[in-house]
C-alpha cells in the first residue's frame, strides 16, 4: 500500500470514530434532554401541585379571617389589637363607639390618656368622659407578640353592685341605729349626770375638775362613735388627697403617749406624702391601736411598724401581748355590729375594714389566744409618685396570662 493510500485508509478511519463519538453525544444529549424534560414536567406538576395546595390554604385562610371579623364585630365588648409596638392595628365597632376615631395607627397609651381616666378603687376599671365604666383586660399574642384589650361595658353591672350594697347598708344601718341608740344614751346620761353635779355648792374644785374630766372623755366616746356611724354609713367613699405620713404618726403617737401601756413605733419609710384620707386614716388606726390597748394588761405593750411590702406598697404592722383571740372570734371579726366587748358596738373594726377598702387596700388578723394579737394593713399604690406612675402607663390593666394586668 502507498503512503497516499495509508493516510486515505487512516483519515477515513479518525473520520468513523468522529462520526461515532458524535452520534454517541448525540445520544447522550438527546436522553439529557429527555430526562430534562422528564424533570421539568414533574416539577411543573408539583410547582402546580403546591400553587393549588397554597391558593387552597390562601381561601382557608381567608374563610377564617373572615369568620373571625365576624366573630369580631358580634362580640357584646370592645376589642382592640395592638402590634409589639403597642400601635392599635385592628378594632371592631364597639370599640370605635367606646374610645372615638381616630383609632386604627394610634398609639394605645396615648388612645387610653385621651379617652380613659383613672378609677382610684378599681385600678383594673377606667372611666369615660360620659361616666361609663369598662373592665380592661389584656392578652399577650403568642406568635408576633402583639397583644389583644378587651373592653367590657360595667356601668350596669356596678350600679347593680350600688344598689344591692346599698340595700344592705341600709339594712345595717337599721341595726346600727338601734344599737346606737343605747351607746349614745349611756354615755351622754352619765355626761348629763357629770355637768348637773358642777354646778352644785358643795362640789369641791377638785370634783368640779375631775367631773370636767369626765364629762370630756364621755364626749369624746361619743364623738369616737358617731365618727364610726357616719364611715360605716358612707360605705367607705372617702376624699383621698395629699398628706404628711410623719404628721399622721405624729398624731397618733400624741394620742398613744397618754394611755397607760408601752407604746413603740417604728417608720421605715423614706417617703412622706402620701396619699389617702389622713382622717380616716388615723380613726382606723386608732381603732385597732385601742383593741390593743384593751386587749393588754397595765404592763402590756403595743408596737406599730410602717414599711414598705413591695414597690408601691405600704404595710403597717400593729402588734400586742394581750389575751389573743381564737379562731372563731377571729373570722367574724369585721362582721358589723361583732362584738366581745360588753359595752361594744361592734362597729370599730368594720370601719377600719371599710376605710381599708376604701384606699384599695386589705387588712388581715393573726392572734393566738393568750399570745398576743397582730393586725397587718396593706395599702397598695398610697404614695402619690407611685399612684402617679402607674396612672401615667395609661391604664392600669390586667394582663390574663392567667394572671391581672391595661
Amino acid at each position: 500500500m502507498t503512503t497516499a493510500n495509508k493516510q486515505q485508509a487512516q483519515k477515513a478511519e479518525r473520520l468513523t470514530d468522529a462520526f461515532r463519538l458524535f452520534n454517541q453525544l448525540s445520544q447522550n444529549l438527546s436522553d439529557s434532554y429527555q430526562g430534562l424534560e422528564t424533570q421539568v414536567a414533574k416539577l411543573t406538576q408539583e410547582l402546580a401541585a403546591a400553587r393549588s395546595e397554597r391558593l387552597k390554604t390562601l381561601v382557608e385562610k381567608e374563610k377564617i379571617a373572615a369568620r373571625l371579623q365576624q366573630i369580631l364585630a358580634a362580640l357584646p365588648a370592645a376589642v382592640v389589637v395592638l402590634d409589639a409596638a403597642e400601635q392599635v392595628i385592628d378594632c371592631n365597632m364597639l370599640a370605635i363607639d367606646l374610645l372615638g376615631e381616630p383609632l386604627l395607627g394610634q398609639g394605645w397609651g396615648g388612645v387610653v390618656q385621651r379617652r380613659l381616666l383613672p378609677v382610684f378603687d378599681t385600678p383594673h376599671e377606667r372611666q369615660l368622659s360620659d361616666g361609663r365604666r369598662v373592665n380592661i383586660t389584656r392578652n399577650a399574642l403568642d406568635n408576633d407578640n402583639g397583644q389583644i384589650v378587651l373592653l367590657s361595658d360595667v356601668s350596669e353591672l356596678r350600679s347593680l353592685q350600688d344598689m344591692l350594697a346599698q340595700q344592705k347598708q341600709l339594712s345595717a344601718m337599721g341595726e346600727m341605729v338601734a344599737s346606737m341608740a343605747h351607746q349614745v344614751r349611756t354615755p351622754l346620761a352619765t355626761a348629763i349626770l357629770y355637768a348637773s353635779q358642777m354646778n352644785k355648792p358643795a362640789v369641791t374644785d377638785d370634783k368640779r375638775q375631775r367631773f370636767s374630766q369626765k364629762i370630756l372623755e364621755r364626749l369624746h366616746h361619743l364623738e369616737r362613735q358617731v365618727n364610726d356611724m357616719l364611715i360605716f354609713a358612707k360605705q367607705g367613699r372617702l376624699t383621698m388627697e395629699v398628706f404628711s405620713l410623719r404628721h399622721l404618726l405624729a398624731r397618733i403617737a400624741e394620742n398613744m403617749a397618754e394611755m397607760d401601756i408601752v407604746f413603740d413605733l417604728e417608720n421605715r419609710l423614706p417617703v412622706d406624702d402620701m396619699l389617702g384620707n389622713e382622717d380616716a386614716l388615723r380613726g382606723a388606726l386608732m381603732n385597732v391601736l385601742n383593741n390593743a390597748v384593751e386587749a393588754c394588761d397595765p404592763r402590756g405593750r403595743v408596737e406599730m411598724t410602717v414599711s414598705r411590702q413591695d414597690e408601691g406598697s405600704l404595710q403597717i404592722k400593729i402588734t400586742d401581748n394581750g389575751e389573743g383571740m381564737s379562731a372563731q372570734q377571729q373570722q367574724r371579726l369585721f362582721e358589723p355590729f361583732f362584738t366581745t366587748k360588753l359595752n361594744g358596738t361592734g362597729l370599730g373594726l368594720a370601719v377600719v375594714d371599710s376605710v381599708v377598702k376604701a384606699h384599695s387596700g386589705a387588712i388581715r388578723c393573726s392572734s393566738t389566744p393568750g399570745q398576743g394579737t397582730t393586725f397587718t394593713l396593706v395599702l397598695p399604690c398610697i404614695n402619690q409618685y407611685s399612684f402617679a406612675l402607674s396612672s401615667a402607663t395609661a391604664v392600669v390593666e390586667r394582663e390574663v396570662t392567667n394572671d391581672e394586668t391595661v
